[in-house]
């Protein structure tokens, strides 16, 4: 028998122990030099705690206890605190300043990470304080913990939810859409906002283009200008006074060359009402840490008070101070997965039109790796693509985005390149709706065979079907064809296959097309990714308008 630690969980030796604990307490020292005093929280926590909070992480380990209430192990301690000083603490003046350093609990974003469900999270909150001086506090305390845990290489991305939120509350469009808006900020899906935007009906409509373009500012302080300038005429300009004066400060406090002001943030989490902010470091794949300013957390869980706050992974921050020794992002090239097999010479021809040297990459031979000027192109599996952009052996990459909600990556989609085309389908032999629907009546379930379980289970999840994936990596067709399913879910173009094979299609799932995307950090860090985005988002928008015009001058023919 081998014994193992449980799968997601590590044993932790002698040397980085030792090093784990000197940090810590270099970063305890600087926050109790600022008054912050030590809080614990328990281990777990009210399930319902957690979702007063909005959206949250998810917790890999929830259950019910011995009384039958559900609890779950801690993915976050900031709520923990919240609900702290809004009870327990209610009837204390404050303000209070808490720090701690507790291991938290999570399903990481991206299937890739998952195997990592425990990390330590060290953090402060201040609550009771409210204004710029307050805010401009908490983020210099975190710029210092970065440092103080040996990250000296770091950018800070800062933005106010305000001022998303203001033109929201402005447009009367349809709540649905106002909360579909706010999961593509969440998830930095620019793809997903240009097409909720592109879908906005009513008053909606007039805001969309503001929301399209106040995802793209980002700089210095000239960025608030151009935000201002922008949503003034809404009458939601006011956040950005506050904004401005809390980006002054951080500057005067010698911040400024850290700071990249981006209104694209907004935090895996929806609890926040002023200002945001994440930490990015050449060389790590993923956020060092973020915070910002909830004023009304606190009122979920009893007395209203202001508060701010931040945290970051001591794993992270370990892992960044150790990629500095490498060169910096602007010191290498920069780093594309392109897709091989039918997406591959349209994604060359695309990346050479937005100015990449791209000679040798249509005949590579055996070579996997093509190194020009500038750039080197790791050629992968289209499926293979969002692996190594997540983790950031890749910046940047194209992949179809059937790949993307395969893989459930945490990548920043950037541009829709409008080739590679496909749909997914459900298609069931010709003749069996009734006995597909008589096994369904008796066993509460089909069962579905395709090479893509996790857009099946989540289609079938939409229609409210139980179903039992069978999955396959080949000839899919021949699942129900053999009775191994009832039904497939797969690519199809012109529908020959399924219908030499007596086939027909019962549904749609989803069409897709290839998509451009980034690392997250490596979006954040590297302007040479961003610069290629627009540029392949341009001339996809170009394509577009071309193949309307076609189609129009067709049609008057």
């Amino acid at each position: 028998m081998e014994y193992t630690t449980p799968s997601g969980f590590r044993d932790v030796l002698a040397d980085e122990a030792a090093e784990r604990e000197r940090i810590a307490r270099r970063v305890a020292d600087l926050f109790a030099s600022r008054g912050y005093v030590p809080i614990e929280t328990p281990t777990l926590e009210s399930m319902a705690v957690m979702q007063a909070g909005g959206r949250v992480p998810a917790s890999p380990f929830k259950f019910f206890d011995a009384t039958g209430d559900l609890v779950t192990m801690r993915p976050d301690v900031t709520l923990q605190v919240a609900r702290i000083c809004a009870t327990r603490l209610g009837d204390a003046p404050g303000p209070f300043k808490f720090r701690y350093m507790q291991r938290v609990f999570r399903e990481t974003e991206g299937q890739l990470r998952a195997d990592v469900r425990e990390k330590k999270q060290i953090g402060i909150e201040c609550v009771g304080e409210a204004g710029a001086q307050a805010d401009a506090e908490v983020i210099g305390l975190f710029a210092q913990a970065l440092e103080a845990a040996g990250v000296a290489d770091f950018k800070l991305s800062l933005a106010t939810v305000g001022v998303l939120r203001a033109l929201l509350a402005a447009s009367t469009a349809p709540e649905s859409w106002k909360a579909d808006l706010l999961e593509a900020f969440h998830t930095s899906n620019f793809v997903e906002i240009d097409a909720l935007c592109d879908r906005a009906e009513g008053k909606g409509s007039q805001f969309a283009p503001v929301i399209r373009e106040l995802a793209r500012i980002r700089g210095g302080r000239e960025a608030i200008a151009k935000a201002r300038e922008l949503v003034a005429p809404f009458g939601c300009a006011d956040a950005l006074d506050s904004f401005e004066e809390v980006y002054d400060l951080v500057a005067a406090d010698g911040l400024g060359e850290r700071i990249v002001i981006d209104f694209s943030v907004m935090s895996s989490f929806d609890y926040y009402t002023g200002i945001v902010f994440e930490a990015f470091a050449p060389g790590l794949g993923t956020s060092v840490g973020s915070g910002g300013r909830y004023d009304k957390l606190l009122a979920t869980y009893g007395v209203d008070r202001p508060a701010a706050g931040f945290a970051f992974y001591l794993e992270e921050a370990m892992e960044a101070a150790a990629a500095q020794v490498e060169q910096v992002a602007s010191e290498r090239p920069l780093r594309v997965a392109v897709p091989k097999g039918s997406l591959n010479a349209d994604s060359i021809a695309a990346l050479a039109e937005a100015g990449l040297d791209v000679t040798g990459l249509d005949d590579p031979g055996r070579s996997l790796i093509i190194s020009n000027p500038g750039v080197d192109y790791i050629i992968v599996r289209p499926s293979d693509a969002p692996i190594f952009v997540e983790m950031g052996a890749a910046d940047c990459g194209i992949c179809g985005e059937d790949s993307l909600l395969e893989t459930d990556s945490d990548v920043v989609e950037l541009a829709d390149l409008r080739f590679g085309a496909c749909r997914f389908i459900v298609a069931e032999p010709e003749g069996a709706a009734e006995r597909t629907a008589e096994h369904y009546r008796q066993l509460g379930s089909i069962r579905v065979a395709t090479k893509y379980p996790r857009i099946a289970r989540a289609h079938f999840a939409r229609r409210g079907t139980q179903v039992e994936i069978v999955q396959l990596h080949g000839n899919i067709e021949l699942g129900p064809l053999t009775g191994m399913s009832e039904c497939i879910v797969d690519i199809t173009a012109t529908g020959t296959t399924l219908r030499e094979n007596n086939l027909v299609i019962t549904d749609e799932v989803l069409s897709s097309t290839a998509r451009f995307f980034a690392n997250v950090a490596s979006f954040r860090t590297d302007a040479r990714v961003r610069d290629l985005a627009e540029k392949l988002r341009e001339q996809s928008a170009d394509c577009a308008l071309k193949v309307t015009a076609g189609g129009a001058g067709k049609q008057n023919e």
